[in-house]
Order: structure tokens, then sequence, then C-alpha cells
């Protein structure tokens, strides 16, 4: 059965989630199922987008902007779509606010939500009516489908899909030598991080880490790459730390995932985290990683034999980690050969695309 589609995401600027939109709308289209994305006509999304891909732009000033819901209730009008996959909240309150303006149209679209943060959903009014006309969620991992579970959603109306990896794309992706682009030493050890530097990232924790590891292990560098609010925080705890000559803060980087094949070790310091997509990505590159203990990480990683996990917020374990892993060359090759194999084995944009499906097959199946 051919399902058609469409994809509401309206965030301006990137974030992780909308790699996965475009991967998710790009193999759906391959499949020969029709979708067609919505997005912020000035965002970042429809910048990336390749050419050839539906798009219609959208510039919703707010959650309650009835305006764009009545542009999107017009667009669901023309596209007539058996899903509206909503990938993001404010897509989800114009989605439902546009569904609401068709009420009599037969038969209405199965209305899924995306969910890829492990927040709880908020209990304003507004957010309680806005989740009720979700027919289906599509979790990015276990745990956040059972916060939605703790949150009310009945169990059969949510499935964990978890995100995929282009490994082809990924693959062609020139490496860049992170030790010439920054100027570190020949021959460190570079540990990196690539996350925006933000609290629940867990940056504080791992340059307190840093802290501990180079007075055992003075050549080694971290790289974060990354921007955010907490950069000035970061900056001055690293100042105090007398870190300056082993902690770089990198900032935004398009090329991130090539600099990333060249570091020696990638390490995730969440303090919570819905899946972890740098994670993945790592993975793929065949870097060896270190990750905490948060939210979906551990649905990524098998302590040991993917890669190493450490509680959350405790540094002495995560520099204790780092050390260990840049230690031994064979745990290295060891965790980031079988890394990559099982993002190859379980997170292709293959499996990504079919779980979708089955996720859409199943919800137009409780209508």
């Amino acid at each position: 059965m051919t399902i058609r589609s469409l994809h509401v995401d309206t965030a301006q600027t990137w974030r992780g989630g909308q790699n996965q939109v475009l991967l998710t709308v790009q193999g759906l289209e391959s499949l020969r199922h029709p979708a067609v994305l919505v997005a912020h006509e000035r965002g970042e999304l429809k910048r990336r987008a390749s050419e050839g891909l539906r798009f219609v732009g959208l510039a919703p000033k707010s959650e309650f902007d009835v305006a764009a819901g009545w542009q999107l209730a017009r667009v669901i009008a023309d596209v007539k779509p058996a899903v509206v996959h909503a990938h993001d909240p404010m897509g989800v309150s114009l989605a439902a606010m546009a569904l609401q303006m068709q009420h009599d149209v037969t038969p209405r679209p199965v209305l899924v939500a995306s969910r890829r943060v492990d927040f709880h959903l908020k209990r304003h009014a507004f957010s309680r009516w806005k989740y009720r006309q979700v027919n289906g969620f599509i979790a990015a991992s276990d745990v956040i489908r059972q916060m939605l579970i703790d949150d009310g959603i009945p169990a059969d109306q949510v499935v964990t899909v978890h995100d995929g990896v282009n490994v082809s794309a990924i693959d062609k992706v020139p490496v860049a030598d992170v030790r010439t682009t920054f100027w570190l030493p020949h021959g460190a050890p570079v540990v990196g991080n690539v996350a925006a530097l933000v609290a629940h990232k867990g940056q504080k924790h791992l340059v307190a880490a840093a802290a501990l590891v180079v007075r055992h292990m003075p050549d080694v560098r971290f790289v974060i790459i990354g921007e955010g609010e907490l950069r000035p925080a970061l900056a001055r705890q690293i100042k105090e730390l007398g870190l300056e000559r082993h902690v770089l803060l990198a900032g935004f980087r398009d090329d991130a995932l090539a600099l990333v094949k060249s570091l020696d070790l990638c390490v995730m310091s969440s303090v919570t985290e819905g899946l972890g997509s740098a994670v993945l990505e790592a993975m793929a590159c065949e870097r060896p990683v270190v990750g905490t203990r948060a939210g979906g990480i551990p649905e990524l990683i098998t302590d040991g034999e993917t890669g190493v996990l450490v509680p959350t917020q405790d540094e002495p374990a995560l520099a204790g980690a780092i050390q260990r892993v840049l230690g031994d060359d064979e745990l290295r090759r060891r965790l980031a050969a079988a890394g990559r194999a099982r993002v190859v084995a379980e997170f292709s944009i293959d499996h990504l695309v079919q779980r979708t499906l089955d996720a859409y097959r199943r919800f137009l199946g409780r209508q």
C-alpha cells in the first residue's frame, strides 16, 4: 500500500533531528511513497533540502499562529496525505490546528508526532489539547517511549524508531586532520565532543574530566565542536582550570564530520539525551566512543563492546574511561570496529524508513 505523507518541521536553526527529517522524507520518496516537506521558509532545513524534494515554505510566528494554521490546512487539502507527520512541538500545534480547521474532511489524515527529547510533555491546557489530537507517537528511543507512557499516552499509541545514519554518505566525507586544522601538536591524542553548548549536553563535566586526564596524560588535547549559550561559562571554566592549551572551544563547524574522522576518541558527556545522533555518526566513522548513561545512549552503546559507558555527571569516571581507552590501542580498534558494525546492521537509513512506514501502517490501522 502506498502511503502519502506530509512532514512538518518549523525550526529555523539546524538541529540534529532535522537530519532525520530529511533522511525520512528522501527515503520514503525513494520507495515511491510520496512525501512533502513543510518547513520554515527562511530556515536551515529548506537550505539543506535536496533539489527535487517537494517543499512548502511556512513562517509561523508561534504555535498559536492561526494564519499559519490556515496555510497548513490548505496544504493538507491540496496534498491529501494519509499521514501528517509533525517533527517538532510547534509543528504538532500547527498540524493539530490545521486538522481541526478541516474537521469535515474524509478520510481524516492520521496525525503522527515525533518525540526526540527525554523531557515530559508539558501539562498546560494547550499542550494537553494538541497532544490529544495526535493519533500516534514516534519516539527516538525506548527511554522517550516510556516517558510518554508515564505521561498518560497509551502504550499502543507509541512506537520507538531509532535514528538512522547514511553510512554511504558518511564514507564519502573526506577526512580533515584535526591537528592541522587547529594547530595541535603532531602526534598528540585528540578527544572530541560534538554537541550544542547547552546544559544538558554536559560539557562542563567533560572540561572537569579533562583537568583530571591531563594530570596523567599531559599531551592529550580536547576539541569541543558546537556553539551555544554556555560558551562564555565554559571559556571561564577552561581558564580557571588552566586548560587553555588543552581544551579548545572550536565553535560550530560545517566540517564537523570530517574532523570526527581524525579523532582518537569521541566523548558524549550528556546529562540528559533523547538518543544521541552524534554517537551514531561517530560510530559510523569507526571512532571509539565514551558516553554517559543518559537517556537513549545505552540503546546505542553496549558497554565494553561498542563503546564505554559511565554514569552521568561523574567526572572521575569519565576521566578514567578516557584514559583507559586512549591508553589501549587494541581496545580502541575493537570498540571502533564493533561500533561501526552495529550502525551498519541496526541503524541504517533502510531501517529508519522501514520502521517509520511500519509505524504509519500501525497508526492507520487504528483509525
